[in-house]
């Protein structure tokens, strides 16, 4: 099953560059709207599996006890928590979003739960194209179903690229644009009888019907890989994960 994510329409481009539509403004709006919902519909629409997803991008990361991680539009912070239990009490989280709301849902999910590692998660609110952090800051990064929806996500990687240590990794998960055309018929009938109608009953319709959109505009594993080399990771692998729903970047500075 998909999970819901928004999708910010975009208009076809290069690799280098996604353009939207909607300002900047917009952007933050659509994003403040869902906070209230996001959590519960993510778990309604992939009945759960997104937490299995998020699990293994994190994992990916190879990030350890001790570690200086960050998060990239970390919304309400499944990636952020999964991070700080992976660095543990000693180690250090940031959780990194441009949506006030849903950093507030996350702040307020860290104050309900009791592992001490959470005491040491930092939310800030920040632009993914301009990270608030000198250069080689982290041990790994992780961005989960936000980079199809910068403006401009040749920027946005070299930016993770620039305050990564070397030898680390970003991982990088979001939907799959797969280039098997029975994959996109069943992704496209899952979005278009599934998660439309479902949003709709939550009076979101609006902002989740350009999600089929945002996936054709988004980039294909072997796209991603070689945007991920070309803004200098010396690695990069993509997987299909979700029976190829999904998809996840490895790189390695």
């Amino acid at each position: 099953m998909a999970s819901l994510h928004l999708a910010i329409p975009s208009l076809p481009g290069p690799t280098r560059q996604s353009t939207i539509r909607c300002s900047g403004e917009q952007r933050q709006a659509l994003f403040n709207r869902i906070a209230p919902v996001y959590d519960n519909l993510n778990d309604l629409l992939s009945l759960g599996q997104h937490r299995i997803w998020k699990r293994m991008a994190v994992s990916w990361t190879g990030a350890k006890d001790g570690d200086n991680v960050l998060d990239v539009c970390c919304g309400s912070g499944d990636l952020t928590f999964l991070l700080s239990e992976r660095v543990g009490s000693y180690g250090k989280a940031v959780g990194l979003d441009f949506s006030k709301e849903q950093l507030l849902t996350a702040s307020t999910r860290q104050k309900l739960r009791s592992k001490t590692c959470y005491k040491n998660i930092k939310w800030m609110e920040g632009n993914a194209l301009d990270l608030p952090f000198p250069d080689s800051s982290f041990d790994a990064v992780t961005i989960g179903y936000g980079l199809r929806n910068v403006i401009d996500r040749h920027k946005a990687m070299t930016e993770i690229r620039r305050v990564l240590k070397p030898g680390s990794t970003v991982s990088v998960l979001d939907f799959n644009k797969s280039i098997n055309p029975l994959s996109t018929t069943i992704q496209e009938l899952m979005i278009d009888n599934i998660v439309v109608p479902v949003a709709s009953g939550y009076g979101l319709q609006d902002e989740y019907k350009y999600l089929k959109s945002s996936i054709k505009n988004f980039l294909t594993g072997n796209e991603l890989e070689m945007l991920a080399l070309e803004v200098g990771f010396s690695t990069a692998k993509h997987f299909e994960i979700g029976f190829g729903l999904m998809g996840n970047l490895v790189a390695i500075r």
